[in-house]
């Protein structure tokens, strides 16, 4: 009896079960009633290992409401998120490329199919006219998905118009402009002064954004440069006021893919957002413009084109141009305007080919001389960029 007594009055000492090395238990409690416990926390974290690259942390506490809140034993480190980063990024920009080069493509593929099945029904040419009911469209198609549901983006504000008109302006000069030195100049010589376009693209991106120029890709614009002047050698025809227009065109069309990208970082807008106000105003510029060339009243008084089938391809092609606005936005927000302007270049090898398939449009040997060029220089400025990518991943 006194051996029991001593038992109950002095009890051994309780054994510790200690985790090895990372864990270590641990509790605290405050017990209210014998039914009730609070602030009931297992599983405190031990301090960080000695080489820094992970640290424990809590792996369950249990709360007043029994709630069990699991967490991840160990935190990735820096480096490993570092690089999960850079690969992220890398697969947006290859994504928002190729929806680019697909949209662009299908636009212009759609825009030939039009003009090549109505345009001899007129006298004249219904560029202008065209873009206002692809604006049109997609302003119809963005404000469907927002009224189900499906995208979010403000109402309709005057100060946000203003903010975002600049785009519009430099894209309606970009468009007259083009139109403009195709009457005054020859096609392989508009090719050469696209080009230089994208160097003068390029070279804006640096000065105003900070962005670095890549010895390979300067070799690659020189590339497709001197393939575009090879294949123009024997139609140089220019005329001054052709070089005039085609000067304003490069300006224009440069101002417009610099600005796009200053106007998609400053602007707060979804892209969505933006396809809304981008077509909208492109609506408000344009519309007058043809009445005032007489486009409006043109197609007015051509019942020829008051057919279904012409209203379902123009409306398909506004379809496809407001996917085409938000891979637009998209590819200068992921990649930057010398991206941009690279892939519009090498457009071009997909959309002869396509036409040579679909159209029956003869390729001279110069064009598949050009092709071939401009596939080399795509090349090179894909070689480029990968190499830069890798660089920046491992710094």
């Amino acid at each position: 009896s006194n051996l029991l007594h001593r038992k109950i009055l002095h009890p051994p000492p309780q054994t510790d079960f200690s985790y090895p090395q990372t864990m270590s238990i641990g509790a605290t409690m405050r017990a209210t009633s014998p039914n009730h416990m609070e602030d009931v926390e297992l599983g405190s974290s031990s301090s960080a290992n000695k080489s820094g690259t992970a640290r424990t942390r809590p792996m369950m506490k249990l709360k007043d409401s029994n709630i069990v809140e699991l967490q991840p034993l160990v935190e990735p480190s820096s480096k490993a998120s570092k690089g999960d980063g850079e690969s992220s990024s890398f697969a947006k920009s290859v994504i928002a490329s190729t929806m680019y080069s697909g949209c662009s493509i299908g636009m212009v593929l759609v825009n030939k199919s039009l003009a090549s099945s109505y345009n001899h029904l007129i006298d004249g040419d219904l560029n202008i006219l065209l873009v206002v009911f692809q604006a049109v469209t997609a302003v119809i198609c963005v404000e469907f998905s927002k009224f189900m549901g499906w995208v979010e983006y403000p109402n309709f504000n005057t100060r946000t118009a203003r903010l975002w008109a600049p785009v519009n302006l430099f894209f309606c000069g970009m468009l007259f402009t083009g139109m403009a030195s195709m009457q005054h100049n020859s096609v392989p010589m508009v090719t050469v002064f696209k080009n230089i376009t994208n160097i003068m693209t390029t070279i804006g991106d640096c000065i105003l954004y900070g962005a670095s120029i890549e010895l390979l890709v300067m070799a690659a614009f020189g590339i497709m440069l001197l393939g575009a002047i090879f294949a123009a050698r024997n139609d140089a025809d220019v005329t001054q006021t052709g070089l005039c227009w085609m000067l304003a065109n490069c300006l224009c069309t440069s101002g417009y893919v610099l600005y796009l990208k200053y106007a998609t970082k400053t602007v707060k807008l979804s892209k969505f957002g933006m396809v809304f106000y981008n077509n909208v105003l492109c609506s408000c510029f344009l519309l007058p413009v043809t009445m005032f060339n007489g486009e409006l009243s043109m197609f007015l008084n051509t019942s020829a084109l008051h057919t279904v089938d012409y209203a379902v391809k123009n409306w398909f092609a506004g379809f496809v141009g407001f996917f085409l606005n938000f891979a637009s936005l998209n590819c200068v927000a992921q990649t930057g305007p010398t991206t941009y302007a690279m892939i519009g270049s090498l457009n071009k090898i997909p959309i002869a080919i396509f036409g040579y398939l679909i159209f029956d449009n003869d390729i001279s040997p110069e064009t598949w001389r050009f092709i071939c060029v401009s596939l080399c220089g795509g090349i090179l400025y894909t070689v480029a960029k990968l190499r830069a990518s890798r660089r920046k991943s491992r710094s």
